[in-house]
């Protein structure tokens, strides 16, 4: 599996909603290569830390596939004439959260990447189109992206290739694991739950989550 990366993008961190809430989720395209290490993007800032950026969510992808669903769903925001509109740092087609499994490990540019867990949507987003419901379609669709941690660091520009390498869990699809962990599907699928538990790979709070989970139904007994 191998696709161009449309587009390597990044942000400074700026005002959002008032000067006390900062964002860095408007990010704009790069032509020149990006230093991609531990903590992400060369360049690339993140207002909160304690949610935000770190060694599971290094790289945000999202899929350019979705911006046409969005256009139909939001009326067509000049938000999404170009990529960046979710504050992603890579943009490609052919890619989603159906065809990619956690734990997948692409070569991005000279990077080695891992898929640590699927993004999980905040009220940035609805802010950001000036629209409500936009965090919960995210939810509902499962068109949330997903977010790298980095194995070996390098180099990345759009116009290079992002290539599988490995497929360790084809058992699960990042659609699948949002709706266990974040889409209310928990209860109805406790041995799933359980298997989960034994995927080290697991960006580290949603381990949390997931025993939060497994605890609240009883399924590590």
């Amino acid at each position: 599996m191998k696709t161009e990366i449309l587009a390597v993008l990044c942000g400074q961190v700026r005002p959002f909603r008032g000067d006390d809430e900062p964002s860095a989720i408007a990010k704009l395209p790069v032509t020149h290569a990006v230093a991609v290490g531990a903590m992400g993007l060369a360049g690339d800032e993140q207002a909160d830390r304690t949610v935000h950026g770190g060694i599971d969510k290094a790289v945000h992808h999202y899929p350019a596939d979705h911006y046409a669903w969005w256009r139909e769903h939001l009326g067509n925001p000049a938000l999404l004439e170009a990529p960046g509109a979710f504050g992603e740092n890579i943009s490609t087609t052919g890619l989603d959260e159906t065809n990619v499994f956690l734990g997948d490990r692409f070569r991005l540019g000279t990077a080695l990447v891992e898929v640590s867990q699927a993004r999980q949507p905040c009220w940035k987003l609805d802010h950001r189109f000036g629209a409500k419901g936009v965090m919960a379609q995210v939810v509902k669709t499962r068109r949330t992206g997903w977010y790298y941690r980095v194995i070996e660091a390098g180099e990345v520009r759009a116009g290079e290739m992002l290539e599988l390498v490995e497929r360790p869990y084809p058992e699960w699809p990042l659609a699948s694991l949002f709706g266990l962990l974040i889409g209310g599907e928990a209860k109805d699928r406790p041995a799933d739950l359980r298997a989960l538990r034994d995927v080290a790979v697991l960006a580290e709070t949603w381990k949390v989550r997931r025993a939060k989970l497994a605890e609240q139904y009883g399924v590590d007994d």
